[in-house]
């Protein structure tokens, strides 16, 4: 991202602080709540964030996406980490995460097949999303959601 890192980190903690993480949707669904997914393939998350952890070299929210409503339990619950680092003049933003599919080996084999590729366009949707967010772009979001909110204003200080 084209923003230094101590804005990204400042903008990425003011995101988890506010819930602007699940907030495109929230308003639609309730609180703490979001639809994820690619375009044509979404389901509706409960999310929890963690407080961002920091140090001059990295910054990160904890995530856990769990599936809600009829159905949650057929839905693999996501622990992931959102990392900021330096990247030369600007910020690098990476998720990652694991999940288990449910259904034991048939989920397992699912997974292989077909919801491994899903997975990853959510996680891609959804960090590119992030992103938008800290840098102040506009990113269509391919589920069906609002547009995400515009990043916190924060001042940016010379040193």
């Amino acid at each position: 991202m084209e923003v230094s890192y101590a804005i990204a980190r400042k903008r990425l903690t003011r995101l988890g602080e506010s819930g602007a993480l699940s907030g495109p949707s929230e308003d639609a669904y309730g609180p703490g709540l979001t639809r994820v997914g690619v375009a044509g393939v979404s389901k509706l998350v409960r999310v929890q964030v963690r407080e961002l952890s920091w140090t001059d070299l990295t910054a990160g929210l904890a995530l856990r996406w769990e599936a809600t409503g009829p159905g949650g339990g057929l839905f693999p619950v996501l622990d992931a980490d959102l990392r900021l680092a330096p990247d030369g003049t600007g910020t690098m933003l990476t998720m990652t995460g694991s999940y288990r599919p449910p259904l034991g080996s048939l989920g397992e084999a699912l997974d292989r097949t077909v919801l491994r590729r899903v997975a990853a366009a959510t996680i891609r949707s959804f960090v590119a999303q992030v992103a938008a967010q800290i840098t102040g772009q506009h990113y269509p979001d391919g589920a069906g959601s609002a547009s995400p909110p515009s990043p916190p204003e924060v001042p940016e200080v010379k040193a």
